[in-house]
């Protein structure tokens, strides 16, 4: 079981009120994290990721274990922690200005 703590908004959009828990087939990697979550939450689909390029939008970034996981390969393998659910992985709101 894999755990995913989503920001507000999103958690809003997909009406839930804490952490999402995602049963993944096969091994834990950012698309099929991704994938399972689009599939149980239609709403999040183009949210989290562009449709057509399937590319991470610009301003979230995939945490986990203490690691910014944003800029590795969508099938990275993730880590252990996280496909065993003892830590999520945590979509994060990046904050700009100026």
């Amino acid at each position: 079981m894999i755990r995913v703590v989503l920001p507000h908004h999103l958690r809003t959009l997909a009406q839930v009120g804490g952490e999402v828990q995602l049963q993944i087939e096969g091994e834990a990697t950012p698309r099929a994290v991704l994938d399972a979550l689009e599939a149980r939450y239609p709403m999040l689909r183009g949210t989290i990721r562009d449709q057509v390029t399937q590319q991470r939008r610009a301003f979230l970034r995939f945490f986990a274990c203490q690691e910014d996981l944003s800029h590795e390969p969508v099938d990275f393998v993730l880590p252990s922690a996280v496909s065993s659910g003892e830590e999520p992985l945590m979509i994060v709101g990046a904050i700009a200005g100026g």
